[in-house]
């Protein structure tokens, strides 16, 4: 037994080991791996190709019987189950979805204890050639099962038989036959660490010139040479290489694809640097006031043109100016304060915030300058802070972070010189005005308003 498994094992080992001389590198050029979903630290364009097998399990043969003799016990659950199968194997991976597997075993094919059968004993000694398929990314189903493998493996088998005792209708103790035929088997299993699984495989084999019965009788004449054998077994697979984690496993993209992806990402992002929030004429990327008023004159920059440095914009005072018809300039003033005053209250001078931040965006400076230099030119006057968060997240964080905003923006108020007996501020918490799926109005409900009091 030791000299079959020492010779058939070296035999399949050199036989694979020429696909091992080929320039890792060329294999590597259409495949890069991307990530594993429990293993966020592994990193690089390579993975384990190949892996090591042992599984052990119960081999019956299905047929050819002598009369009298069977493989199973009728009574039983499928059959009952015995431990007769032990095999070894390795696997060499060509690429993420195709391979190459040997695999040697050695089969103890035997009366089932308990059965009504005549009692026989069979070795069974095989070795196989096959290619294997990882179903898994064959479908492209690695991201939705994960942990979880499928293999198909199909391919020769030559095998060795040989009757352990005399029977009642032979005397074939010690004879030998080889022969040979097709196997076929799937392999599911689920991964217990980045290199080690376990499967359970079955598999079923078709021999094309078996002249014994599997109770070590020669078969009838009839059977013209046919065999077959179930094996259904357990076992482990590890997979050995410089990397730290087995093909099967790795989240592998063919190369093109990912272009494609990057492609695609670079669109959506020039399309986002494209899009004009406070439509001014601006793209976003190069507007460094983002909330101008609409209809009012904007720089290349998109900033508001306000040439005197009074914190009106110059188009918006130009509107206020002409919207005043009285010749009265008493009557004139009370209009333009007003106009003044309606802007203010009525929203269209607000400071804006990012996500989860309670200081505003530099694009708000100028709004909030607008409010300062109207304070001060009016002290009579005193303002009412109120601040609003969109709708992501607790609600008590969203009540606290409105708050915070508009005190915030009161001290921005303070430390320019403004009373702070002067400002109130209160929280409106969420505002639930827009759509809360979209990102760009959302961005527009974070940010704190202004309401003049005498």
């Amino acid at each position: 037994m030791k000299n079959y498994l020492l010779l058939v094992t070296s035999f399949f080992c050199i036989s694979l080991s020429s696909y091992a001389q080929k320039d890792k590198k060329d294999n590597d050029k259409d495949i890069e791996l991307i990530s594993a979903e429990t293993s966020n630290e592994i990193d690089g364009d390579t993975y384990n190709q190949w892996s090591l097998e042992f599984d052990l399990g119960q081999s019956r043969g299905g047929r050819p019987y002598s009369e009298g003799y069977f493989g199973s016990d009728p009574s039983k659950f499928l059959g009952g189950f015995q431990l007769n199968h032990f095999g070894l194997g390795v696997r060499y991976m060509l690429s993420p979805k195709f391979g190459l597997k040997s695999h040697f075993s050695y089969d103890d094919i035997k009366k089932l204890p308990g059965s009504e059968s005549k009692d026989f004993k069979l070795q069974h000694l095989q070795f196989t050639f096959e290619g294997v398929v990882n179903a898994m990314r064959l479908f492209d189903l690695q991201n939705e099962f994960r942990r979880f493998g499928l293999l198909f493996h199909f391919g020769i088998q030559a095998s060795q038989m040989s009757p352990q005792m005399n029977t009642t209708v032979s005397n074939n103790k010690g004879k030998k036959e080889l022969n040979g035929g097709l196997i076929v088997g799937v392999t599911p299993s689920i991964r217990v660490f980045n290199n080690f699984s376990v499967f359970l495989d079955v598999s079923l084999n078709s021999n094309i010139r078996q002249h014994f019965n599997w109770d070590g009788a020669y078969s009838d004449p009839n059977n013209n040479l046919i065999g077959s054998l179930f094996t259904t077994s357990l076992g482990f697979s590890y997979s050995f290489g410089k990397d730290k984690i087995h093909g099967d496993w790795a989240i592998i993209k063919d190369i093109n694809d990912k272009r494609i992806d990057s492609l695609n990402n670079r669109i959506g992002e020039i399309e986002e640097l494209m899009n004009d929030t406070d439509k001014d004429g601006v793209p976003d990327y190069l507007d460094a006031e983002q909330n101008s008023i609409a209809g009012v004159t904007v720089d290349t920059k998109g900033r508001m043109v306000d040439k005197n440095n009074n914190g009106v914009p110059d188009e918006l005072e130009k509107f206020v100016n002409n919207s005043i018809t009285s010749n009265n300039d008493a009557t004139a003033s009370i209009a333009k304060e007003n106009a003044v005053l309606q802007l203010i209250n009525d929203g269209y001078i607000a400071a804006y915030f990012e996500t989860t931040k309670v200081t505003p965006n530099n694009a708000s400076a100028s709004n909030i300058g607008f409010i300062l230099n109207y304070l001060k030119n009016n002290p009579g006057k005193n303002v009412e802070i109120a601040g609003y968060a969109d709708e992501t997240g607790k609600t008590e964080t969203n009540n606290k972070l409105a708050n915070d905003r508009a005190q915030n923006v009161k001290s921005i108020l303070v430390k320019a010189g403004i009373s702070e007996s002067r400002i109130t501020i209160m929280s409106r918490g969420e505002d639930d005005s827009v759509d809360n799926k979209s990102d760009w109005a959302k961005r527009l409900v974070r940010k704190t308003v202004f309401k003049i009091k005498q």
